[in-house]
């Protein structure tokens, strides 16, 4: 074997000026895949600079990129670029959060709404209907 066969690989391995947006998006941790960055920047949920951006665009060092959530708009700027997917933890290097406070208390009402009314599709589920049960038993007692 020689010395130099086992190299470590490291995710910033082949640093570039610029990277496709999907892709950033993507090793970003802001989507669970690259096709599913790619549809977002389709229907215009993604703006870098304040423009509507294709998934092929080329972003850079600097950028500012807004990303469009069901519950709210997230902002953040490139600060270094990346080829592959990193770990959650070191997301914090590689772009800084610019969305306001409020944005977040919109995602925080969001996401109690969406516990306290689950989808309706179909029959209750076993919990569901215990829950509905107990409601129901609590009022005729009072």
């Amino acid at each position: 074997m020689k010395s130099g066969s086992l190299k470590k690989t490291n995710h910033t391995k082949k640093i570039e000026e610029k990277i496709r947006l999907d892709r950033f998006l993507w090793a970003t941790r802001n989507f669970k895949t690259r096709s599913l960055s790619t549809d977002a920047c389709k229907r215009n949920w993604i703006q870098v600079n304040n423009t509507f951006a294709k998934a092929s665009r080329e972003v850079r060092i600097g950028d500012k990129i807004k990303v469009k959530k069901p519950s709210h708009l997230k902002s953040f700027e490139i600060i270094k670029l990346l080829n592959n997917r990193i770990g959650a933890k070191l997301v914090e290097d590689y772009i800084r959060d610019l969305t306001p406070e409020a944005e977040y208390e919109k995602e925080k009402k969001f996401r109690k709404n969406k516990i306290l009314f689950p989808s309706s599709k179909g029959r209750p589920s076993k919990k569901q209907r215990r829950d509905l049960d107990e409601f129901l038993t609590q009022s005729e007692d009072s």
